[in-house]
């Protein structure tokens, strides 16, 4: 899978250092597992990391911590290398990704129960509690509205494609956008486009027909 459109370094080491909210960790685990590129980012953001906090100054601890510590320490020196590394990827990337995404290459997405919330236009949200996590299924050819947003929001493709005035987005690639983006996104003409979409605030649409219906059927905040 051959990916052009990343998570940018900031959101690569906010992930590193667990700073991410759960809906946008989430969807950068997703690309993870389909990305070297991005996971050797990943691994520089971790050295980076900790280098910082080498640099700390060491603060004092309680004996129940430092004996906790060395019981998990214990725990992982009886593993030998590989199954070590493979134990902490499975414990920094899985545990995040709901079952619906485990598999999203080969996932049947018809089976999703979609909600329409506007002509050409379907949403699922995924249950993460208050983190604001949705798949959006676009119907060929469809437009979505333009507009920009209030805060950050990423956007991953699971099938299909769409291009905006950013570029042409394919399986795995991830929109990593501010507020200083806008953007109006049409999905090309061949296959629905899907796409796993986290957002920490609402859109801010352009035009007056899609803010009037944006608390009644455009659900993205």
């Amino acid at each position: 899978m051959k990916m052009q459109y990343h998570p940018d370094d900031a959101t690569l080491l906010g992930f590193a250092n667990a700073t991410l909210e759960r809906n946008f960790a989430v969807l950068v685990a997703c690309h993870l597992r389909h990305c070297p590129r991005c996971r050797q980012r990943l691994r520089q953001a971790e050295q980076l990391g900790a280098e910082l906090m080498q640099r700390l100054q060491p603060a004092e601890v309680s004996a129940d911590c430092k004996q906790a510590l060395f019981d998990r320490l214990d725990e992982s020196t009886k593993l030998d290398p590989a199954e070590r590394s493979a134990t902490v990827t499975a414990q920094q990337h899985e545990p995040l990704i709901p079952a619906l995404l485990q598999h999203w290459p080969e996932q049947d997405f018809d089976t999703v129960p979609w909600k329409r919330i506007a002509p050409g236009i379907q949403q699922h949200k995924i249950d993460l509690g208050s983190s604001n996590l949705s798949l959006l299924r676009i119907a060929p050819g469809t437009c979505m509205p333009s507009h920009g947003h209030e805060g950050s929001e990423l956007t991953m493709i699971l099938r299909g494609s769409y291009s905006d005035e950013i570029g042409r987005f394919q399986p795995g690639d991830v929109a990593d956008l501010d507020d200083e983006i806008e953007h109006q996104p049409i999905a090309d003409r061949d296959e629905p486009c899907i796409c796993l979409v986290a957002t920490d605030a609402p859109l801010r649409f352009n035009s007056w027909v899609p803010r009037l219906m944006q608390g009644l059927v455009f659900s993205f905040d």
